[in-house]
């Protein structure tokens, strides 16, 4: 597969794919905070990848699927390391030091980063107004929409642990957009494989720094809740088996600016689900926040449009003149 390329795929799929990306993934923050209250963060980690890996490695075997590419195997667990074990365990980890709210503000960040590592398209992407435009207004929307949450976070005290917190949030960032470039344009084979190979990755980077961070000596599986269990069993089923396979396979047939967008729908998700399930309230100032990031995500996707109806059209004209 050439991966410089992003492939064909059907409307209707991509639509589902970044449906279950938007939604599903807009739910995981409040899952993570449930389940890291009793599960070390590195302990956490393991259990949902390694878990969520050996289901899809069943998976693969049941379709048949060509697991043993050694070429393969290497790019997904680089990406795997540097997607799930720094990008998401970033998120694990700060959960535990700070806010939700100020957690989704630097999440969002993702999208900007991107662009800005995605040298490949950096003509394309710098050069569309609307795309630009859209990344900033996005990132303004997610700062107006959790304004309150982490003014109050900074006004509390252990500033030391929070700004701790934000350099590893940024890391994550990095990582996380870095891991997606890496494995849209390196990666070969199927999604599935892929995806399988990654959290396998992660997990067993995840197990062997729970012991060199000491969380076994001090976790027992009779002090986890059954909230955090259940907690568990949502990440692994629809945090990891399918909120992440279908962003893998969204990475490789759409742009990956465009996949980005995710970044900045899933606090919209998180602060919905807020309202109508822990009865928080919304101001305002939330209200227009939302209403900006669904317009930041409109303006990048009437770019992308643009540019697929741009180049159908060059391809004929070069055709014509070649004829």
């Amino acid at each position: 597969m050439n991966t410089t390329h992003t492939q064909q795929a059907s409307t209707f799929m991509v639509i589902v794919a970044f449906a279950t990306v938007y939604l599903v993934w807009g739910s995981t923050y409040f899952f993570i905070q449930k389940a890291v209250h009793d599960i070390p963060p590195f302990i956490m980690g393991a259990m949902r990848f390694i878990a969520a890996g050996v289901i899809m490695m069943a998976w693969c075997i049941a379709k048949g699927e060509k697991l043993w590419n050694a070429k393969q195997v290497m790019v997904a667990s680089i990406a795997g390391c540097l997607l799930l074990f720094i990008g998401s365990g970033a998120v694990i980890w700060a959960e535990r030091k700070l806010p939700s709210s100020l957690v989704a503000v630097l999440v969002s960040s993702s999208a900007l980063w991107f662009v800005i590592l995605d040298k490949p398209k950096w003509k394309e992407n710098f050069g569309s107004g609307y795309i630009i435009t859209g990344l900033a207004v996005g990132f303004v929307g997610v700062v107006l929409l959790f304004s309150e949450g982490v003014s109050e976070a900074f006004s509390s005290t252990g500033s030391l642990a929070q700004v701790t917190g934000l350099l590893v949030l940024v890391a994550g960032c990095i990582s996380w957009a870095g891991g997606s470039l890496y494995s849209k344009y390196k990666g070969s084979g199927t999604a599935l494989v892929n995806t399988t190979w990654q959290m396998l990755a992660a997990g067993l980077a995840f197990f062997l720094f729970s012991f060199i961070a000491g969380e076994w000596s001090s976790f027992t599986v009779a002090s986890v809740s059954d909230v955090a269990w259940w907690s568990m069993i949502y990440l692994v089923i629809m945090g990891s088996l399918a909120g992440y396979s279908a962003y893998v396979w969204l990475l490789q047939v759409r742009p990956a600016t465009q996949v980005s967008t995710y970044a900045y729908v899933n606090p919209v998700v998180a602060v919905l689900l807020g309202v109508l399930l822990a009865g928080e309230k919304m101001s305002m100032i939330q209200v227009a926040g939302l209403a900006i990031i669904l317009a930041s995500v409109v303006l990048i996707n009437i770019a992308r449009q643009r540019n697929e109806q741009k180049a159908p059209a060059a391809k004929n004209g070069v055709a014509a003149k070649a004829a």
